[in-house]
């Protein structure tokens, strides 16, 4: 197969721009039928969720098995080693403990015209966790979506997951479980999200969606947008890893593929300056394949969206980095550090050859629900933020009505809003009390 390394600066730029055009088109295939089957749930509810999932997971429900038991969360227990449940209960307690330094203060103070100002964070009221299932049923996401929730307080948390052929990872509904979730419904896809925005006669809405799902889930959320609250609308996973050749690049070309693996529309992406190392990494990467369990997706990925660019400069890295705006960015240089504060667009930064991205999916206790699809340059990981509302509140004296309202009425009517202007007139006292 061909070459992935390109190295030359029109190369560069002409893949840049490709890059770019691909990451504004994400999900427009997807429209028309996300349009029909939100519909569909708007107007029939249960009836329509009961069709859709026979269509699309071949699974029958009916009103009474939308939920998932307690029996059936707590039997998930008896499938999984011990091994697997410490390492669930490790990651939830570092996601924990790293979010709980992320709650914010409520704050009140009063100025130097008397004005007693501030703002006070309360949660929000109602929350849909939406996890993959089949091939990509990860209990991470559960655990990444569901503890910065709890954390910011949030009371009401409904999960929805769908089963293909009626099939459950048991991991989920045991993190599930550890998060302190247990009102988890068997639906998932566009359904799934329009069922948490409207209700249905046994599902309650939610005021916001949260977690990763496919191509049309993605699609969903982005049409719902406004109607309900959404983290983010997430494309394909991407990571950016900028090396030396002093790496190793064995470590590197793993790295590449564990991000590949994740969907055939993944991107992999390495810069170096070294071209040497360029085609060493290139090499390891089909070795790997090769010698992968399961490397259809991989395979798949890595020959449709990796790519390796060869700069002069180690440094030459910051721009294209800031361009791309990866959701993953690991930087393994002799001095990370050296470049980090001069990458401002990134989901989250890995420093070192010994913190690979994937320490970031399970273990680091940081999120890695991340903004995709360069959308890093504006916006930023899940937190407990996401989970809460920030609400000004303001008071005023008489003597801060008396010198601020005069100024008040004149904005008003400079903008031709006599109502504002009368409403700030009434409020200026017409003598001291």
């Amino acid at each position: 197969m061909s070459s992935l390394i390109i190295k030359s600066k029109v190369e560069i730029d002409k893949w840049l721009n490709q890059f770019i055009m691909m990451s504004q088109r994400l999900f427009e295939n997807y429209d028309t039928l996300v349009d029909d089957i939100i519909n569909n749930v708007k107007v029939k509810g249960d009836e329509a969720l009961i069709n859709l999932t026979i269509e699309f997971d071949n699974v029958k429900l009916d009103k009474d098995s939308f939920y998932f038991l307690d029996e059936e969360i707590n039997n998930a227990s008896t499938m999984i080693s011990k091994k697997e449940k410490d390492a669930i209960k490790l990651a939830a307690n570092r996601i924990e403990k790293y979010h709980l330094k992320q709650f914010p203060d409520d704050k009140f103070w009063i100025d130097d015209l008397g004005v007693e100002l501030g703002y006070r964070w309360t949660p929000i009221t109602s929350v849909g966790i939406y996890v993959p299932g089949g091939l990509a049923s990860y209990p991470s996401s559960v655990l990444m979506n569901a503890i910065p929730a709890k954390v910011a307080g949030v009371n009401k948390i409904t999960m929805v997951t769908p089963t293909p052929s009626g099939k459950i990872n048991p991991l989920v509904l045991y993190a599930a479980k550890i998060a302190g979730i247990n009102n988890i419904i068997k639906i998932g896809g566009a359904q799934a999200i329009a069922a948490l925005t409207y209700g249905t006669e046994s599902i309650e809405a939610v005021d916001k969606i949260v977690g990763p799902g496919n191509s049309f889930v993605a699609a969903a959320k982005r049409k719902l947008f406004g109607q309900v609250g959404i983290d983010s609308v997430a494309g394909p996973s991407e990571v950016l890893i900028i090396a030396d050749n002093d790496q190793n690049a064995l470590w590197i070309a793993s790295d590449l593929l564990a991000q590949a693996e994740h969907d055939e529309n993944a991107k992999s992406i390495l810069i170096t300056d070294s071209l040497k190392f360029a085609k060493t990494v290139e090499s390891e990467v089909k070795k790997l394949l090769v010698n992968l369990k399961d490397n259809i997706t991989a395979k798949k990925s890595w020959f449709k969206n990796g790519v390796i660019i060869v700069v002069n400069d180690i440094k030459d890295s910051i721009e294209i980095a800031n361009k791309i705006a990866a959701e993953h960015l690991q930087i393994c240089t002799k001095d990370p550090e050296l470049i980090l504060n001069d990458i401002v667009n990134a989901g989250a930064i890995f420093l070192g050859e010994h913190t690979p991205e994937v320490f970031g999916d399970y273990i680091l206790g940081s999120n890695h629900v991340l903004p995709t699809s360069r959308s890093a340059r504006f916006s930023s990981s899940l937190s407990v933020l996401d989970f809460m509302k920030r609400t000004s509140i303001s008071k005023m004296s008489l003597t801060a009505s008396k010198n601020l309202g005069a100024v008040a009425k004149t904005l008003a009517t400079s903008e031709t809003l006599h109502a504002h202007a009368i409403s700030a007139s009434l409020r200026i006292p017409l003598k001291d009390e």
